[in-house]
């Protein structure tokens, strides 16, 4: 990690333009308003220091003495310290003023840059692009050692391990996504598909459809069918015997065949000709 005298600089009334506002073109520069005798300044500093080393150059860090610099802070409306302003591209993209608690700095630090967190997710991506499953595994694990709710690491972990086969890291991890975010529908898009591939182990489909003709109502062959047709990417023939099974048991295996539709509709996503009319035909089903 970098030090933190290497992206934090002091600015003057003379250096501003080079140091934060053509600087900004190229990276974010953040600029603290503060003063010696200010103690909120005091509190705030070290964060900011803190950060800026911890970043590592995803943004400068310019310091700024009001008392030395007193027409800096009338240009920019400074009323109080500390104060804090984002430049980017010359201008003025975000702002706070006060002591803000760390966890508050590092969301408006989010609103400029990627977070470390998000860097290592970003390399982990680039690892699994070069079929490197092992090093972004490794990356995705460092990302949430930063920042234990990151749930895109969580979602990219967790289909990472599935295609290492590691099944049951995976299901840990993708069920820690909370429900209602969107990386848990694709999570759960991902917990589907190593279902349809339980479902399927040792069955093929011929015999299945044999059991269904000799009997239409056994669930258990009908669930599993569609499981197999699911796994092969026959999005609409999976549906259609999820479909059935919702009809003759809506509860069979904790609701699941109503949760196989929603994960296979959220893999075709919302513009998929397919998605419209099978969420109403589901709707139907279920009420």
């Amino acid at each position: 990690m970098a030090t933190v005298a290497t992206h934090v600089i002091e600015v003057t009334e003379q250096t501003f333009i080079r140091d934060v506002l053509e600087r900004s073109q190229s990276v974010p520069v953040v600029v603290d308003f503060w003063a010696e005798w200010c103690g909120p300044c005091r509190m705030l500093s070290p964060i900011l220091e803190r950060l800026a080393a911890e970043y590592d150059g995803a943004f400068v860090l310019a310091k700024i003495d009001v008392d030395q610099n007193p027409r800096l802070s009338q240009q920019f409306g400074v009323q109080g310290i500390p104060a804090v302003k984002a430049f980017r591209n010359n201008q003025v993209v975000n702002e706070f003023t006060g002591a803000l608690p760390e966890p508050q700095v590092r969301q408006f630090l989010e609103t400029l840059v990627p977070s470390p967190a998000d860097l290592l997710v970003d390399e982990g991506e680039a690892f699994e692009q070069q079929n490197q499953v092992e090093r972004a595994i490794e990356k995705y694990k460092e990302a949430l050692q930063l920042k234990i709710d990151h749930y895109g690491a969580m979602l990219k972990l967790g289909r990472a391990y599935l295609s290492n086969n590691q099944l049951d890291e995976a299901v840990s991890i993708l069920e820690r996504i909370p429900p209602g975010l969107p990386e848990r529908m694709e999570a759960d898009a991902l917990l589907s598909r190593l279902r349809f591939q339980e479902l399927a182990r040792g069955r093929n489909e011929g015999d299945l459809r044999a059991e269904i003709e000799a009997d239409p109502n056994d669930i258990a062959s009908r669930y599993a069918l569609a499981g197999l047709l699911g796994q092969q990417g026959q999005h609409q023939a999976a549906m259609d015997e999820f479909l059935q099974v919702i009809q003759r048991d809506r509860r069979y295996d904790d609701d699941g065949a109503r949760k196989a539709i929603l994960a296979i509709l959220t893999t075709l996503g919302n513009d998929h000709a397919l998605t419209g009319p099978y969420r109403q035909k589901l709707a139907n089903a279920l009420f």
